[in-house]
């Protein structure tokens, strides 16, 4: 192989960026597919591994070389491009720098730094700050081991952690001007643990991630950054330690002094705290530095759960910061008062959201509900003010549309609704979508259940149908999600699978939640039962590329949480970007997606105290929908065999959930509704005045 070829290889590898362009994505598989799937499509992997005889192969295909060259050129262009969104329609942000930090990202299936929705989301959110050109910095921690790999004996969920070597991922060390490795030390309890730096580029936005695996280092703090959520409340408590004012003290090594910081989801809330001993160390008060880092953060909560946000108790926050507070001059009590809904109580906990909401100017929730529920739950910390007034507002999730888009979709999009890539925000724009005939529709969606079809026989051995309706649910089990209720009735629900549908399944329960892996058991336990065996299967080891497989594939995506418990969600909105169709409870997003027309609600909107009630009604509801009116839309056939009422329903769905529901537009709502708003001045004192007091 020529050098310049190889150069250009490696130069696209070392970048995510190949990950969401198709043209890019495809070169790894064409070199040598064998190697490509065993690198688990890691393409650094890929290229060292390769054997002089492929590399001879390739140095002689000249269609190879110059597809190469031309995906090497495009990536140039984009990197290089000056002429972004950004520059045209967001002049506040012009020569700022936004940071954004978060304990997970879900950038690609060969880097395990998520274990669900807020890493994935994440990960969307810097391939969307990429594409429109936001000036964004991004970091977090890296995982050694990472989340787990979910192996299936019998029927249990059992729990594997592979070390990454992270010589072969796409990432640098970070090197200072000596060109020795920077190091970055955090307090923690009586010592101080070393933490060094790698990048990972997305696209145009850089992400740094902290490394504490480090022989200087005691064997508790180099376990920090080998498991993501592995832990006890210790261990987790100085992960989010080392993420907040490890963060913030890495971006000032590295000379970047961010005009906003945005936290997502409270793991970050620390970093306020180091912001605001940074300042005092030019001689501002802890208050007056207090009231300086609020107007430069934004806060992004997740949680809808009481239950489900990280609370620390004195003794735990005291023997983790506590050496560093009194080295700071500052008094006990000053970080645990600021996490406490209920300053001056000894006996509440410090709480990452209370914390973070204390110390950012703006907030939101990730859906419209979502909202609605936040502002119920923190009211307290607005005593005067009536629910609807509480200043936490929202913006709801979005996917990244070219990357979560099987290669067929985009193709009938490119065809059929132009300028989509563009302005995949723009209603107008899709309305073009309307339009798609019949057939072209259909073959899109035959194609995508073969493949997904295929890809079932050959990672379990079961053969589905691929003309059968198709139903998907893959996620995290996590018990409010219920993943086996469909099983409630199981002759309801053969009838409907002898009719002609099947259920592909997929989804990790976290090791230490006991309830979600005994539904995990049930699940994999009902797949292989005789009645239902060949008609349900279970996809182990659920990953990005499943994901992707049964998203796309499914003809209705379900999703059937408990009320109101799903902050967003954003599986079934990568289902509308593949031409299928989401039954749905009216939770998260799909109370903002759903108009009767795109697709199927699940029952109802009350407010269930009764749980045994709640279930039993949500599955009968889900029993009549299936049976009555999606079954009857799906098998009514035309001449042609097109389904042609269920095809009307799925341009529906396009139509109107593809420019709500992006990351283009998530990202685009950020900027210019809370990033741009903190950077205008006449905006400052407005945001100020939305936060909670601050304890003395």
């Amino acid at each position: 192989m020529s050098t310049s070829t190889l150069a250009r290889l490696e130069a696209l590898a070392s970048n995510l960026w190949w990950s969401w362009d198709a043209d890019a994505a495809a070169l790894w598989p064409r070199i040598d597919a064998y190697r490509w799937k065993r690198s688990r499509h890691n393409p650094v992997a890929f290229l060292a591994d390769l054997e002089p005889a492929t590399l001879s192969d390739v140095e002689a295909d000249t269609k190879l070389a110059a597809d190469v060259a031309a995906c090497h050129e495009r990536f140039l262009s984009y990197l290089d491009a000056a002429n972004t969104w950004c520059t045209r329609s967001c002049p506040d942000l012009r020569g700022r720098r936004l940071a954004y930090l978060s304990m997970e990202f879900g950038l690609h299936e060969s880097l395990r730094l998520y274990s669900g929705g807020l890493g994935v989301l994440a990960g969307d959110h810097l391939r969307s700050a990429s594409d429109l050109g936001l000036p964004l910095v991004a970091v977090g921690l890296i995982y050694r081991e990472g989340y787990f790999r979910q192996v299936i004996d019998g029927a249990d969920q059992v729990a594997a952690y592979p070390q990454a070597d992270y010589e072969r991922l796409p990432l640098t060390k970070v090197v200072g001007s000596d060109g020795e490795p920077i190091e970055i030390v955090v307090p923690m309890e009586m010592r101080r643990v070393v933490a060094r730096v790698w990048r990972l580029d997305v696209g145009r936005v850089p992400l740094y991630l902290l490394d504490t695996d480090l022989p200087q280092n005691r064997e508790e703090d180099r376990d920090l950054t080998r498991h993501l959520y592995g832990g006890d409340h210790f261990t987790r408590v100085k992960q989010e330690v080392l993420l907040g004012l490890g963060g913030v003290r890495l971006l000032s090594a590295l000379g970047i002094h961010p005009d906003v910081v945005h936290l997502n989801e409270g793991h970050c809330a620390f970093a306020p705290l180091q912001m605001a001993v940074d300042r005092m160390a030019h001689g501002e008060s802890w208050t007056t530095a207090l009231a300086a880092v609020r107007r430069k953060c934004v806060f992004t909560t997740h949680t809808p759960v009481p239950a489900g946000h990280d609370r620390f108790s004195w003794d735990l926050v005291d023997n983790v910061l506590g050496p560093w507070r009194n080295d700071v001059g500052l008094p006990p009590g000053a970080f645990m008062d600021l996490g406490r809904v209920d300053p001056g109580d000894w006996d509440e906990p410090l709480c990452m959201t209370v914390l973070a909401l204390r110390a950012s100017a703006l907030a939101n929730g990730v859906s419209s509900l979502h909202g609605e529920v936040s502002r119920e739950m923190w009211h307290a910390m607005w005593p005067t003010r009536d629910v609807d007034d509480v200043p936490i507002g929202h913006v709801t999730n979005g996917v990244h549309p070219i990357f979560w888009m099987a290669e067929p979709a985009r193709a009938l999009f490119d065809a059929r609704v132009p300028g989509w890539r563009e302005a995949v925000w723009d209603p107008e724009v899709w309305e073009a979508a309307l339009s798609i005939p019949d057939a072209a529709l259909w073959e899109l969606r035959n194609t995508l259940r073969q493949r997904l079809v295929d890809a079932v026989a050959e990672r379990t051995g079961t053969q589905l149908d691929p003309t059968a309706l198709t139903i998907g649910f893959a996620r995290r089990f996590a018990p409010y999600k219920r993943g086996d209720l469909i099983f409630s009735d199981p002759e309801r629900l053969l009838a409907l699978l002898e009719r002609g549908a099947q259920i592909v399944y997929s989804g990790k329960a976290h090791p230490k939640d006991r309830l979600g892996q005994e539904i995990v058991r049930r699940v994999v336990e009902w797949s292989d039962h005789r009645d239902f065996r060949g008609r349900v299967v279970f996809v182990p080891d659920y990953d990005m590329v499943v994901g992707r497989l049964i998203t796309s594939g499914s003809d209705v995506w379900l999703n059937n949480p408990r009320r109101p418990r799903e902050a967003s969600g954003t599986s079934g909105q990568k289902v509308c970007f593949n031409g299928g169709l989401n039954l749905s409870i009216l939770d998260g997003w799909w109370p903002e997606g759903f108009d009767g027309t795109n697709g199927w609600a699940l029952g109802d909107t009350r407010e269930w105290t009764d749980i045994p009630a709640q279930d039993a009604f949500d599955s009968t509801s889900l029993y009549d929908i299936l049976e009555g009116e999606i079954w009857s839309t799906w098998s009514k056939r035309n001449r042609r065999g097109h389904p042609t009422k269920w095809l009307h329903a799925v341009r529906r769905c396009i139509a109107t959930c593809a420019p709500k529901f992006s990351s283009h537009r998530m990202v685009r709502d950020y900027a210019l509704q809370y990033y741009s708003r903190l950077l205008r001045p006449s905006n400052v004192t407005s945001a100020e005045s939305h936060a909670p007091a601050s304890p003395a």
